[in-house]
């Protein structure tokens, strides 16, 4: 059985695109604002959430399924190793947010340069590999991990969030492939919720 990706795509095209806000608030002088402050936040939150049930709960099932097999292996450590490479930017930015640094807008450049070339990594690599050695039912128990840590607050964040500005048919694609109870929630409120969040919004 072919394992759908659709929810792991469409959260790496939502941290590619909170970094281009970040940027662009950067470059108009408004990242100083609580609404980007928050975006921030969140995008923080998120990529967390993200990393740390891959390096708890996906990549030592696949590191399982490909021992002796030098080549994978190495390629699930330069996954590891480049969440690594994330953290000390993210604090970087963290800090020159806080302090209004002139350094800032270099920080933000370095870690969405550093971001996505981990996330093309894992799309063009990783992957295709996971394709390859996991069940989906091995990829079934990974999102529920992820859906575990996040609890129904924190669905109710993510959910919106990555559709957050999403062209029309990725939009539908991610909302397709999530189970039916989410999409009314998210209809009927999450969406909402978010909404009057203001993430990244102007003024």
């Amino acid at each position: 059985m072919t394992i759908d990706f659709t929810a792991m795509y469409a959260s790496h095209d939502a941290f590619r695109r909170d970094l281009a806000r970040l940027a662009d608030a950067v470059a108009e002088g408004r990242a100083g604002t609580p609404a980007v402050r928050a975006g921030w936040q969140n995008f923080q939150h998120q990529l967390h959430v993200h990393h740390t049930a891959e390096d708890a709960g996906l990549w030592p099932r696949v590191r399982e399924r490909v021992a002796g097999r030098p080549r994978e292996l190495a390629l699930l450590d330069a996954m590891e190793d480049e969440h690594s490479r994330i953290d000390p930017l993210l604090a970087a930015v963290d800090t020159a947010l806080a302090d209004h640094a002139p350094e800032l807008g270099d920080l933000v450049r370095a870690l969405t340069a550093t971001l996505d070339d981990h996330l093309k990594h894992e799309e063009d690599d990783a992957l295709p590999l996971i394709q390859d050695v996991l069940t989906d039912a091995d990829w079934g128990a990974f999102i529920g991990r992820i859906r575990e840590t996040q609890g129904v607050r924190g669905a109710a964040v993510f959910v919106p969030w990555v559709v957050d500005g999403a062209p029309p048919a990725d939009r539908a694609r991610f909302l397709a492939s999530m189970p039916p109870p989410v999409r009314v929630l998210n209809r009927l409120f999450w969406q909402a919720g978010y909404r009057r969040k203001g993430l990244w919004a102007h003024g």
